[in-house]
């Protein structure tokens, strides 16, 4: 007898649909990315993702749907990081990996943030209420945990809340702001493999030390 999830799918269907899934999600990222929630229609992600466009329907109802999926797929991979933060973790690891990782998804996944920023420069209206709810509440827990090593003597004091706004925007800069960088370090050509070492090493120099902590 063959297993089945609680929707009535196989496991074979189950990986098919997850692999459509994914699929469209990171097309729309690029979309989005390119020409914004406006510009963009349900033709243009599903030729960009290599399905029918009913599968983008059967998928994700409407457009409206599809970019809030993505928007929140976006923010769970940005926040998914901060579990390392934990009052028994070492600072300098814990930050030391959530830089890495933030600079990582902005390397392998540029169109991803700017298909955020984009949203927040508009004036969050579809995430609004994400940042307030879930994104605060996130931030404040773990400014908690930075207090508590402050106060232990495990690291500098340093403002914890404006800490993340700082690794935010050294690290989400080198997608936001790609062609600027492109420009400076190699003439327009895509950034290399040692050009994002180099800047993962800067950014986690500058902000460990700042926060007392060796890199």
């Amino acid at each position: 007898m063959r297993k089945t999830s609680p929707d009535g799918a196989t496991p074979r269907q189950g990986q098919i649909r997850q692999a459509n899934q994914s699929a469209i999600l990171r097309a729309a990222e690029r979309v989005f990315a390119r020409t914004g929630f406006e510009g963009a229609t349900m033709a243009d992600i599903a030729e960009e993702a290599g399905l029918p466009k009913a599968n983008l329907h059967y998928y994700f109802g409407n457009k409206r749907e599809l970019y809030r999926a993505v928007l929140d797929a976006v923010l769970h991979d940005w926040l998914a990081p901060l579990d390392a933060i934990t009052p028994e973790a070492d600072p300098a690891q814990a930050l030391g990996s959530y830089i890495r990782l933030k600079m990582a998804l902005s390397a392998e996944r540029p169109d991803a943030s700017r298909v955020f920023a984009n949203e927040l420069l508009h004036g969050a209206p579809v995430v609004g209420e994400t940042l307030h709810t879930e994104l605060r509440a996130m931030v404040v827990g773990k400014a908690r945990v930075i207090d508590g090593w402050i106060a232990a003597g495990r690291m500098a004091p340093v403002d914890s809340t404006h800490l993340f706004f700082t690794i935010w925007a050294a690290t989400q800069t080198y997608a936001d702001f790609d062609v600027q960088m492109r420009a400076v370090l190699s003439q327009g050509q895509p950034l290399t493999a040692a050009d994002q070492q180099r800047a993962t090493r800067h950014v986690l120099t500058m902000v460990l030390r700042g926060c007392g902590l060796a890199p």
